[in-house]
């Protein structure tokens, strides 16, 4: 069944927290809740999620959840998987819902374990490129030129001079089931894939951007239309990984301007144009390389 607005589970499992207005990862964590339905039985390591759905005496989980070490997401999903398996409880989803510093750089030993072994879990790593909960410092998945608090916009560097790290290809290349690339701004695609997923057996995981709008600096209103426009102008991809290939989930014909994408934004406002270049030229040397090469 398609996963759409007139179909998802009308329940609510993720609720009363604590987010900022404006927050994508709640929305991810909210809706994916909604497709997995109540016996999901979700780990959340440190991190914005676990700060905002955690607040005793308060539970803002309908369904069991409980907080993981900050790098330990993918090996307590493993235990939980596993103990619900030996006690021959089938009915039930394990799933992990972390940001893209407990993915991309303190969970990513936990995780390639957990893919090595093949348990049968659904990682889902929401991306809005920066720590935020503990101040907004550049992590691993924080694109080039973004200005945090670690990676400031001075005279001769402008913010961040590394790349976003390839976390959807990383995992692939480990032969996983299954990967894709999602976004809260096409959230019925991020919402069919969640379900695809949850059908899948072995280790999945999903990767969406969830715009952080004190992070990003942006209008609270704006997050979903950031999150739509990053994969407009080219500078995130929808795709899946199954099987062995790569396959596009959407190939947009012409790209917005990523220009405009980085205006908006207070993290980017620094940039020079050739900073703009450099980053417009990323971009279609990635696509260049992915339309040559995936379905």
């Amino acid at each position: 069944m398609s996963v759409s607005a007139k179909t998802l589970d009308k329940n609510e499992y993720f609720y009363g927290h604590k987010a900022c207005a404006g927050c994508g990862g709640s929305l991810a964590v909210r809706n994916v809740l909604k497709v997995l339905g109540k016996n999901a039985v979700a780990v959340l390591p440190a991190g914005c999620m676990s700060a905002v759905g955690f607040n005793f005496p308060q539970l803002c989980f309908a369904n069991n959840a409980i907080i993981s070490t900050f790098a330990g997401t993918a090996s307590m999903l493993t235990g939980i998987e596993a103990g619900f398996r030996r006690r021959g409880i089938k009915d039930f989803t394990a799933v992990g819902f972390a940001g893209d510093g407990g993915t991309a750089d303190i969970g990513i030993q936990a995780l390639s374990g957990a893919i090595d072994r093949n348990d049968n879990i659904i990682y889902i790593c929401y991306d809005n490129e920066a720590y935020m909960n503990t101040g907004i410092q550049k992590s691993g998945l924080t694109p080039f030129g973004a200005k945090t608090t670690t990676t400031p916009a001075g005279s001769n560097i402008h913010g961040n001079i590394r790349p976003k790290k390839n976390m959807f290809e990383i995992v692939a290349a480990h032969d996983i089931p299954y990967a894709a690339t999602a976004t809260v701004g096409y959230m019925n695609d991020f919402l069919n894939k969640v379900e695809k997923a949850s059908k899948i057996q072995g280790t999945k995981y999903i990767h969406v951007i969830a715009p952080c709008p004190t992070g990003w600096g942006i209008p609270v209103s704006d997050t979903v239309d950031a999150a739509r426009e990053i994969v407009d102008c080219g500078l995130w991809y929808l795709a899946e990984y199954e099987n062995h290939e790569f396959k596009l989930s959407r190939d947009p014909k012409t790209f917005t301007s990523v220009e405009d994408y980085l205006r908006k934004q207070a993290r980017f406002k620094h940039l020079t144009d050739e900073d703009i270049k450099i980053i417009t030229d990323s971009r279609d040397k990635k696509w260049e390389f992915i339309r040559k090469n995936w379905n």
